[in-house]
């Protein structure tokens, strides 16, 4: 797909961080170095738009975040679909975020959130 960077990423055209690489996916650690230490996304080789777009690569990407998850005791597997749910970059990712106990970082359905929104 034309001027979509994780197309670019897989076809080794941009320049990446990649954490792991499998036959059908890659684990790039994000450019900002992520919301948290280890965080990755794990994207598919082939253009997908988004993970309701096809099942079958869906399930594969998911498949290879497993994986990685396999390795933490607390992870957060995230992905979205569309702008209205956060999408930014439209290729299938889904993010792989190691967490541990009381590391500080808010999702915005947690009582962390609430009470760090509630603070500003």
């Amino acid at each position: 797909m034309r001027n979509c960077v994780f197309c670019a990423i897989a076809a080794g055209e941009a320049p990446a961080v990649i954490v792991r690489e499998w036959p059908d996916a890659l684990a790039v650690r994000p450019r900002s170095g992520g919301v948290h230490p280890g965080h990755v996304f794990v994207v598919p080789r082939v253009h997908v738009e988004d993970a309701g777009s096809d099942p079958e690569v869906t399930a594969a990407v998911m498949c290879r975040a497993a994986e990685l998850m396999a390795g933490h005791p607390a992870v957060n597997l995230i992905t979205s679909k569309g702008e209205a749910a956060t999408q930014s970059v439209f290729h299938l990712h889904v993010h792989v975020v190691p967490r541990r106990e009381g590391d500080g970082l808010p999702l915005p359905w947690t009582p962390q959130y609430t009470a760090r929104s509630a603070a500003v």
